[in-house]
């Protein structure tokens, strides 16, 4: 079940995230009034999220959060706190790996969208952590529901990117890994809201914002579940250009991980073959014109070139 430790000393701020709380099924709300009765609570239970207050008496919430970190790591770390301070939020992301800082008093709705996002991390953690390829596959899927108009999206791209690397001459150990890497790789956007995923038109500042901070998202979780450098680098590096004009590095030419050079190349491709919220697909011709236009900008040529007779199979035969 999908719990959540609210730990804070003042009974009218337990009581007020309880009410909150009361119509959501989904959830299981675990609380305590000091530090030590949270590390007590940890100690039998599997805790997804804490959310813990600063000023306690006795243990603060930092040191608390230190020891949370050292008891139960997978556990995503939440600080609240009625003091604003930049030292305070410093100290919390330094000190206790603290996923979120929020401030008093709160907005119930952002609070549980905070909330919702780090047991989400905290599932992601755990499934990418088991090394099972049907969980990889699912949780792609689980995106993919986020957004029906990807729907089967990250099995085209692994299938594509399998064959391109293949056709590179990498080893069996990195094609499984690229894989991997292709179906996990947009599993950042499990943190994007879907109101912004299936916007049909073009994105505000903010919410492309939104949307280009999936690569380090993803990629983080993939760190913290212990997965290969292969699998991470395609997940944060997907959306870098050959250029250096692409995201969230920068990166130029072959300073790009070949494995993220190469699934980008087969997540355009499927991108373009595909139907978006804000347009229809365009067909194989206008597909291949319009990456053979971006090669040398966004794509590596040689790998390009080498993905020009499968892309010509799915044309004869299809996925």
């Amino acid at each position: 079940m999908r719990t959540v430790l609210f730990v804070d000393d003042e009974q009218a701020i337990r009581s007020a995230i309880d009410r909150m709380y009361l119509e959501r099924d989904d959830v299981r709300c675990l609380f305590a009034a000091s530090g030590q009765e949270g590390l007590d609570i940890l100690e039998r239970e599997e805790v997804w999220v804490v959310v813990s207050d600063y000023q306690m008496p006795g243990m603060r919430g930092i040191e608390f959060l230190s020891r949370v970190k050292g008891v139960s790591p997978d556990t995503v770390r939440i600080m609240m706190t009625a003091f604003a301070d930049l030292s305070i939020a410093i100290d919390a992301i330094n000190k206790s790996e603290a996923y979120r800082f929020v401030t008093k008093p709160w907005n119930n709705q952002e609070l549980m969208d905070v909330i919702d996002e780090a047991l989400m991390r905290y599932q992601l953690v755990q499934s990418l952590g088991s090394a099972d390829e049907t969980l990889f596959l699912s949780l792609a899927q689980t995106v993919e529901l986020k957004d029906p108009y990807t729907k089967g999206h990250c099995d085209r791209v692994a299938y594509y990117a399998v064959r391109l690397a293949q056709a590179v001459g990498l080893n069996d150990n990195a094609i499984n890994d690229i894989k991997h890497g292709s179906w996990l790789h947009d599993c950042g956007k499990i943190g994007v809201p879907e109101g912004i995923l299936n916007y049909p038109g073009r994105l505000s500042e903010n919410d492309m914002e939104t949307v280009m901070q999936h690569p380090r998202w993803g990629s983080e979780v993939a760190r913290q579940a212990r997965m290969s450098d292969t699998v991470i680098n395609i997940i944060l590096h997907h959306h870098e250009r050959f250029d250096g004009k692409g995201y969230p590095a920068g990166l130029k030419g072959e300073h790009i991980p070949i494995e993220a050079r190469i699934v980008a190349l087969a997540d355009v491709f499927d991108a373009l073959y595909t139907d978006r919220p804000y347009r229809k697909a365009f067909d194989f011709d206008q597909t291949i014109e319009i990456m053979l236009e971006m090669t040398n900008t966004h794509f590596d040529p040689r790998i390009m070139q080498l993905f020009m007779p499968i892309a010509e199979e799915v044309r004869t035969n299809g996925r």
